[in-house]
């Protein structure tokens, strides 16, 4: 099913980031289900990325952050089962994958391990201070603000 996002973009400024993540959502094929994921939210600001990669090591995986995309990619060597040895059923897939994940503003990785088989990648949204919510002063009289009320009469026409 594809969408067409062209009657928002005519009414909006700023968001084409957006449109081009919502159109590759759009696209997504289900048969891209391998590994297996799950994205958590661990706390307000903490985010975390658990990607099922049981028979890979840590030199076969690779975590990279390019233009606010997370990607991890996973690539075993050939050979890996050892010398004289034949693999009867392969029930644990070990082909190579890649999966990216679209991070959003001001989300940083903040580090990566890899433990029983999943391998765990930390975000944190770091929000700067100037987008922080701060709170207005409100003053009442306008004598405080040092503003003048002109006074005087309408010219007749």
């Amino acid at each position: 099913m594809r969408f067409d996002f062209s009657p928002l973009s005519r009414s909006t400024v700023g968001f084409d980031r957006l449109f081009d993540t919502l159109g590759q959502v759009a696209q997504y094929d289900a048969s891209q289900s391998y590994p297996p994921y799950n994205i958590e939210r661990t706390s307000e600001n903490r985010y975390r990325v658990t990607v099922a990669v049981a028979g890979f090591g840590e030199k076969d995986l690779n975590v990279e952050v390019k233009d606010g995309v997370l990607t991890i990619a996973g690539k075993q060597e050939d050979g890996q089962n050892g010398e004289g040895t034949s693999v009867l059923y392969r029930g644990i897939a070990g082909r190579a994958f890649e999966r990216r994940f679209q991070l959003a503003d001001h989300v940083e990785v903040r580090g990566a391990k890899l433990e029983n088989g999943l391998l765990h990648v930390d975000l944190e949204q770091i929000v700067p201070e100037e987008k922080k919510p701060r709170r207005i002063q409100i003053n009442a009289p306008e004598s405080n603000l040092g503003l003048k009320s002109i006074e005087g009469q309408a010219k007749a026409a």
